[in-house]
């Protein structure tokens, strides 16, 4: 299992989003020095009612602590757009 359906499992599981998107834009930083430890660079879109009145750090701070072990190791950069489902 490829690790942008890790991702979006967990995500998946934790959010029960309306909508959600994984793109992995790894192969975009081939070289980069974050690369070498094997950690990849992920995009994610996720709408969700549990963002509401939620700052956008505060989403962040959600989604690293879904995400887990998984920060630490398999992911290097993660670029996140969360939404409230009256955001969209």
């Amino acid at each position: 299992m490829s690790r942008a359906t890790l991702i979006e499992n967990r995500l998946r599981e934790v959010f029960a989003p309306s909508k959600i998107e994984i793109r992995d834009d790894s192969h975009r930083h081939a070289g980069h020095e974050g690369a070498k430890g094997g950690g990849g660079h992920f995009s994610v879109t996720i709408v969700a009612p549990q963002f509401q009145g939620r700052s956008s750090v505060q989403r962040h701070q959600m989604i690293y602590q879904a995400l887990g072990e998984m920060m630490k190791k398999e992911i290097h950069a993660l670029s996140i757009q969360a939404f409230a489902p009256d955001e969209v």
